[in-house]
């Protein structure tokens, strides 16, 4: 079991990139106002990861068990099966740059700084998978996060918060009665191995989804994740 805190993490968000995602015009007065938000955020931004290194103990159909905690999850036990170790995570903005945002008034601009958090979350996950790469070798990872897919829901993120440990003190996130975590712009989940590639996308069927990285596709979820119902058992003879 290896337990580690990433806090040392770089944070140059990047204006243009934004924009695009935004869709704002690069000279347009909204972008005016981000470039401002994104000259403030560096100096105070702190983004962090803490993960475990955790092993697969065993899998059924439906449920895994990671040193010795139960996760319900279809999806989850087919993406682990082949797997004997995993990473269990949280990642964060930082509790800094969130109050930074408070300080920000009038809507657009808290909507605008609600980006360069979420910019600042992206370098701490970006950070943890390239730490992951150069610690380990995993080879290529999936992630799944609770609440991503309706096969894993948000509830279960009790049981992962457990697995990874005190994440309070470590990186000052903090899982909610609701299950939400604050800062509102962390993220937890598992990376595992995978040869194949996986992504939670591509099992959703939400329409218009503004997060979307994959188009969902039916036929991977009724090939490979769809669980079979047992056949019908055929009644025995009549004895005579």
């Amino acid at each position: 079991m290896i337990t580690e805190i990433l806090h040392n993490i770089p944070f140059r968000p990047d204006f243009t990139a934004l924009c695009r995602d935004l869709r704002l015009k690069p000279d347009s007065p909204p972008a005016e106002e981000l470039a401002h938000l994104v000259a403030e955020a560096p100096p105070i931004a702190r983004p962090k990861a803490v993960y475990r290194l955790a092993q697969v103990q065993s899998c059924t159909d439906n449920t895994v068990v990671i040193e010795g905690i139960p996760f319900t999850s279809r999806v989850l036990a087919v993406n682990l099966k082949p797997v004997n170790r995993v990473f269990a995570f949280v990642a964060t903005c930082g509790v800094e740059i969130e109050a930074w945002s408070q300080t920000i008034e009038g809507t657009l601009r808290r909507f605008l700084a609600d980006a360069v958090k979420e910019a600042a979350l992206s370098a701490a996950v970006e950070a943890l998978q390239k730490h992951l790469d150069a610690r380990y070798r995993p080879g290529p990872l999936g992630m799944m996060n609770p609440g991503s897919l309706e096969d894993w829901p948000t509830s279960a993120q009790p049981d992962l918060f457990r697995l990874v440990g005190d994440t309070r003190s470590a990186i000052g996130v903090e899982l909610l009665d609701s299950c939400i975590m604050s800062p509102i712009k962390s993220v937890s989940g598992i990376l595992f191995p995978t040869e194949s590639g996986f992504e939670s996308c591509r099992l959703c069927p939400m329409k218009n989804c503004p997060k979307r990285r994959a188009p969902y596709d039916e036929a991977l979820w009724k090939e490979k994740y769809q669980s079979t119902p047992p056949a019908p058992s055929t009644p025995s003879p009549p004895i005579n």
